[in-house]
């Protein structure tokens, strides 16, 4: 006996009947999802599965045995693999109309001007300074982004807008301490953004990720009417199964709510400098950059005394440049985000100084700020 496959229905069909839903958006739609652990695989898995048409992960991190437990993507032979990479060729094979791209990166070397190709930004992150950077790149550009955090049997989910409340606004004062303490000290190397391990549950991830995946598809189909987290969290007791929300006020006062005003994309070469930008808004050459990453200009160790130059963009600098080559210790650097031009580091070429392709970099004069974007020429 045969059994008849009824073709009439389109892969979307059941979805699609939900009166408000848009399938054309979400195909024209561009999402980023940064981060490729137990919430990115259910994120990006569920973006896939409603056909959002381009989906790309990033994750500067490799396949650990326990992650198989918790990341829905992942199989036994992928251990060792790149999240990203693996995850992405695995929503290729759950849904081959998706165009998926997996990249295997710190999101801090992905210059900001990269990051403009993108509807939506959503978080499956585990440290402060990875969310402190995302919510700073997404309040700039004016995109919106989802935030999904986990431990345990614990989650929470919220949706930040180009307006209101923004992440650095929902932190205490004790967070606030200890995200300016790490931000100014040696903690700045890719392996620095790396924390311990917490506990976590395939259920939990699950839950967040449907949460957040929900409301990206109301950001995406143009419903913001239907969001039920715009200033607001979404909080969730795996014990016990209680759930409830808790609203975010903007804080008027909150330094992450810097918002470009007027890019302008300039082509980048080898031998391009900050003084080659200060020429085309100064025409004495008198300007300040002002940078996106810090630029480490020494470290300095306080065990042993020893210092060393470095000179490079926080991203691009090494574990291995970070350490005291004495006594192996972490450096604390001294650094700089912003460069006036009597400064001899106006001539170093910005690639020499390890900056990102696509970086923005902003020149200030007495009469305005201009937003260069730095694209390979």
């Amino acid at each position: 006996m045969s059994l008849a496959v009824d073709l009439s229905e389109g892969r979307y069909d059941r979805q699609e009947l939900l009166t408000w839903w848009d399938q054309e958006r979400l195909r024209r739609a561009a999402v980023l999802v940064v981060g490729a652990g137990a919430l990115g695989n259910e994120i990006a898995k569920n973006l896939a599965l409603v056909g959002v048409g381009r989906i790309v992960l990033v994750d500067m991190d490799h396949i650990e045995f326990s992650n198989l437990a918790r990341c829905v993507l992942f199989r036994d032979g992928d251990a060792g693999r790149p999240k990203a990479q693996v995850a992405a060729e695995a929503i290729t094979a759950l849904n081959p109309g998706v165009a998926v791209e997996g990249i295997v990166a710190d999101i801090r070397s992905l210059g900001l001007g990269w990051w403009r190709q993108f509807d939506l930004i959503i978080g499956g992150l585990d440290n402060r300074e990875a969310r402190a950077w995302v919510n700073q790149a997404a309040r700039k550009l004016g995109t919106p982004w989802v935030d999904g955090a986990i431990e345990g049997l614990r989650g929470v989910a919220r949706v930040f807008m180009p307006e209101g409340a923004c992440y650095e606004c929902t932190l205490g004062e004790v967070d606030q301490r200890i995200l300016a303490q790490r931000r100014s000290c040696a903690l700045l190397t890719a392996e620095q953004m790396r924390t311990g391990h917490v506990p976590t549950t395939a259920t939990t991830s699950s839950v967040i990720a449907a949460v957040q995946t929900q409301e990206a598809i109301k950001l995406i189909v143009a419903r913001e009417d239907l969001l039920a987290l715009r200033n607001r969290a979404f909080v969730y007791y795996g014990e016990t199964l209680e759930t409830y929300h808790v609203d975010y006020g903007e804080d008027p006062e909150c330094l992450a709510h810097d918002r470009y005003e007027r890019l302008v994309v300039v082509g980048y070469r080898d031998t391009t400098t900050l003084r080659d930008l200060f020429g085309r808004v100064a025409p004495d050459g008198s300007a300040v950059a002002d940078l996106e990453h810090d630029l480490i200009v020494a470290g300095h160790c306080a065990a042993c005394g020893v210092s060393r130059a470095i000179t490079r963009f926080a991203p691009a600098v090494s574990d291995g440049e970070a350490r005291c080559p004495t006594c192996d210790e972490l450096f604390g650097f001294e650094t700089t985000v912003s460069v006036a031009s009597d400064d001899g580091l106006c001539d170093v070429p910005l690639r020499d100084l390890g900056l990102a392709d696509h970086e923005v970099v902003t020149v200030r004069t007495a009469e305005q700020r201009t937003h260069f974007v730095l694209e390979p020429a």
